[in-house]
């Protein structure tokens, strides 16, 4: 499996990038543990305003023979 985290700090501030790419991390990883984390789960991540900024996702990475 493959777990993706992305988040655009393009439109935050330039002296705030730090702290709130901080606190999407924090709220983000103390919600993993409720978390279903399979091939397929996924969701938005939310910046302090409440703009979705980025996605997670989890994708089944198993290789095929001969594709």
């Amino acid at each position: 499996m493959k777990f993706v985290l992305e988040v655009d700090i393009s439109e935050m501030p330039g002296d705030e990038v730090a702290a709130e790419l901080g606190r999407i991390l924090r709220y983000w990883a103390g919600g993993v543990g409720q978390m279903e984390l399979k091939p397929g789960a996924g969701s938005g991540i939310y910046d302090s305003a409440y703009r979705e900024v980025g996605h997670w996702s989890i994708s089944d990475t198993t290789a095929v023979p001969g594709e």
